[in-house]
This record gives structure tokens, sequence and C-alpha cells, in this order.
């Protein structure tokens, strides 16, 4: 008994060793080992003071630690300032702000990645799929409804048998989806309650039309499909906490309304946009962003608006690569916003490519500059051998290799059949070059068969000087060799020169 008091009053200890800020475990290299034997099941954030995606998620996770706590939890929720415990950030391979990791039964050797959204329901739902069933049972018409009172979305399998083949399927599918809490119940107080007079799948939600049901062959793959295709809002705004379901969801193709929350039509517009949406249910995600948020305005320039320009409506793909369409008519109604996405899923729509107009002195100095209007002309000059920088006006990679860049030029301006030049890839595209990080470097050779080269050596004006004297062949890597390069580059779609995390799939 007296062992058994004493390991008690060492655990307790332990845990009073431990600091919380919010409910959230703070950790360091001191007393990570004790909080994993305190708390086997913790998922931690691994975070920089500075990072704006931190300071976003701050919140969230706060409150998902905070409702985990208040239900008696054993799971918990911790975070690491990895610029001051960076033998922790070493340990753990952290790359990038916020990283999220979840150590499971007290092990630190495999730390599982957090793979969901950043909302507080997000995070709680994830972790209880990794330590509990993939289905909870539930027995009585009061655990349903609890559980559908705290879900912001709750998927039900209603079946008589539990063991059945549907049944099964069912369970698989929960399985298979990590943000979602599922619920399995053979009860008949439950069935009552809901109105289900037969086996039934039913999506429960605070939203929209307040639950669906499941109609076709219970089957993993069309239970996933039900899913996916309610879970989320007809209308999502965009915000930090909501980019991981967006960008992470089978969905790919998403129509975005640029609009001012103060405007005064805002309701109005956004119940349009709402309306038209309901037709393109699993197919368009329709997403609302508010063009007076200063969070946004990387997003408007990628898509080559300005605030003044807003309201306004764009259309993308995410598939391999990203294709944008603008609307003929801009004007924001139902019928517009129908005819638009109808035009579009029947592939009638040309992409919508951003140019500047051509500078009057576009080539006065030694380092040319394109545009969309001017790209193929002198891209691809049969006389010409032309080397691009495809730069962002943000990007810090970018900033570093201006002055060699203009070096470059210097050194070749005497050439006749050499030319040196740089497309701001943020305010023009071209179909032949799809950038997907900053800078991206290519080579036109001279010849009329359309050739292009990508650069993949290093960024030395040594190296691209013989670069160009091989006629484009020391220092072109194959897809793979460009492919590594691109890593340690600036998405297009949200870094602020390496200070915050990269999301490749964010705008």
């Amino acid at each position: 008994m007296l062992k058994v008091l004493l390991f008690c009053a060492f655990a307790v200890a332990i845990s009073a060793e431990i600091a919380e800020e919010d409910d959230v475990l703070v950790l360091k290299k001191s007393n990570f080992e004790e909080a994993l034997k305190a708390h086997p099941n913790i998922l931690v954030e691994f975070y920089a003071p500075w990072c704006g995606h931190c300071k976003a998620l701050a919140p969230e996770y706060a409150k998902a630690a905070g409702q985990l706590k208040a239900e008696g939890s054993e799971l918990k929720l911790g975070k690491v300032d990895a610029t001051e415990e960076s033998d922790l950030a070493q340990e753990f391979k952290v790359q990038g702000y916020p990283t999220i990791k979840f150590f499971k039964n007290g092990d630190k050797s495999a730390p599982k990645e957090y793979s969901a959204g950043r909302q507080a329901d997000d995070f709680i739902n994830w972790l209880k799929k990794r330590t509990g069933p993939a289905a909870t049972t539930l027995t009585e018409a009061s655990a349903a409804e609890q559980l559908i009172e705290g879900s912001e979305v709750v998927v039900i399998g209603f079946f008589k048998d539990v063991e059945s083949t549907d049944a099964q399927a069912f369970v698989n599918a929960a399985e298979s989806i990590d943000d979602v809490p599922f619920a399995i119940t053979s009860s008949d107080d439950v069935f009552s309650k809901y109105e289900v007079t037969k086996d039934s799948v039913v999506l429960f939600k605070k939203f929209d039309e307040g639950r669906n049901t499941f109609e076709g062959e219970a089957t993993k793959e069309n239970l996933l499909a039900f899913v996916k295709a309610n879970q989320l809002p007809l209308v999502i705004e965009f915000t930090e906490q909501t980019a991981p379901k967006i960008f992470g969801g089978e969905i790919k193709s998403h129509i975005l309304m640029f609009l001012p929350k103060s405007s005064s039509d805002f309701q109005d517009k956004l119940d349009q946009f709402k309306k038209a949406s309901e037709n393109f249910k699993g197919k368009i995600l329709f997403i609302f962003i508010d063009s007076e948020s200063e969070d946004n305005q990387r997003i408007l320039e990628f898509f080559g608006l300005k605030k003044e320009e807003c309201p306004a409506v764009r259309l993308i793909t995410l598939e391999d690569e990203m294709t944008k369409y603008k609307p003929e008519n801009e004007e924001i109604t139902t019928d517009n916003i129908k005819a638009f996405c109808t035009k579009f899923i029947e592939g009638k729509l040309k992409p919508h490519l951003m140019s500047q107009d051509i500078p009057e002195d576009w080539d006065k100095n030694p380092v040319k500059v394109l545009v969309g209007k001017n790209f193929e002309e002198v891209a691809f000059d049969a006389k010409k051998n032309v080397f691009v920088e495809f730069y962002a006006p943000w990007c810090g990679h970018c900033k570093q290799l201006a002055p060699i860049w203009d070096k470059l030029g210097e050194q070749f301006k005497e050439a006749e059949d050499i030319v040196i030049a740089k497309m701001d890839s943020t305010a023009n595209e071209i179909e032949t070059v799809k950038v997907h990080s900053f800078p991206t470097l290519k080579f036109f050779p001279a010849g009329g068969d359309r050739k292009v080269v990508d650069y993949s050596g290093e960024r030395t004006l040594e190296a691209f000087a013989k670069f160009l004297e091989s006629g484009g062949k020391e220092g072109a890597g194959t897809e793979e060799e460009q492919d590594l390069e691109d890593l340690d580059d600036e998405s297009p779609e949200g870094a602020e020169d390496g200070n915050d995390d990269v999301d490749h799939d964010e705008l």
C-alpha cells in the first residue's frame, strides 16, 4: 500500500511540474519524457512565436484542450516553442510551423502527423478516432442526443443488426474519416427518437438542411462519397481554420466569391450564391472570401484582383495543374452563377490567364520584362535562347536572386542570340508554363520546336553562365531533380518570405 501511495504521489508531482497555458501543456526538453509518462496520449504542436499560422491556430487549439479537460478525458494537448527547444524540433523532424504530431501510448519513436482541420472539433474528433472505436456504439437516445448536440457534424448508422454487411461497410467507412465522429446503433429507442424506420445512415449537422439521409447501395466507397458531399456547408468561408478542410477535401473544383462583409448587399449576394450552390453539391465547392480582410489579400493577388474590383467571382480547379476561370457576366445572381458553373461542368469554358500591359520600356534594361501579352513572342523566338525567371514580388528567395540575375543580364547583354528575362507570375499567366514555386527558372532554346528546359543547377552567376554557354545542358535537370529543387522554394499559394509554414494546397 505504501508503494502505491508513493507512486501516486510521484505521478501527481510530475503532473504538477508541467505548466499549462489555456489548458495546453507547455512542453520542453526537460519535461517531455515525464509528460509522455503522465499523459500517454498527447497531441503536440511545435510552433514559433512569430508564425502567423500558429497565432491563428492558438484559440481553437486551446478551445479543444479545454473541452477535453472539461470532459475528464485522458487525451491532452501540448505545445513546444520550437525556436527555444531546438533539440526537440530536430528530434521530431520539424521543418515548418505549425507542425502537429500525435504521441500515442507514450511512444515517441514514431509520432503520427496530424492530418485534419484546425478547428476545436477537428482536433477532438481526430484524437478520439485515433484512440477509440471508429464508430461509437449508442444504446440510449440520450447518448445520441448528446453526441449530436455536441458535434458540428456527426454520422450515425442505424442498423437492426450491427453485424450485417451494410453495418460492416459503415464501420469501414468510419475508419477512413478522421475529422467526423461516427456512431452506430441498433436501439429501438434511438430509431424512434430520430424517426428512422429502417436501416439507414444519417448525417446530422448544425447548418443548411440539418440532416441528410444516405440513399443507394451501402458500400464503403458510396458512404465515403456521401459524407464528403454533405459534411461542409453549401457555402464555406475561407479562413485559416477552414483552409485544411477546403483544400484537403475530395472536391477539387472551387468557385470563389470575393465580397466585403461590410457591403450593404452582402447578405443578398451571399443568398444568391448559396442558392446556386444547391445545384452543384459534390461537384463544385462554393467558397466565400472576405475581400476586406488583410489575411486574404494574398489570395486576391493570386487571382489578379484588387479590393476595389470586388465583388468578383472566379473558379479554379486544383487537379495536377491549377486552372482559373472568369465569368463573362460579373453580376452576382443565382442564374449567372448557375450558368457559369454549368458551362464549366460541360467543359465549355476557356481558362482565364492574367496579364499586365506590356511596359513601354520592357526591353530597355539587360534583363527584359515579360508579361502574358508578350511572352510567346519573346520566349519562343526561333532565333533566340531565352532564360526566364518566374518570380513573385514578395518571395524572399526571389529577392536574394535579383542581384545575381541582374549581373547575368549585364554579362550577356551583347550576345545577339541570348535573352535574359523575368516575369512576375503573380500578375501574369501563360498556358505553356505552370509555376508551382518561386523562383522557377526555365530555358527556351532557339529553334522552332518550342522546347522548354527546366534549370535545376546552383543559383550562382558562374553556374548560370555555364548553363547558357552549354546551350542549356549543364544544369538542366530531370523532372525528379526539379521537384526536389522546388521543395526549398516558396509556394505561390501562401508563404511569407519563409516565416510561416507553406501549405502547398492553399491559395
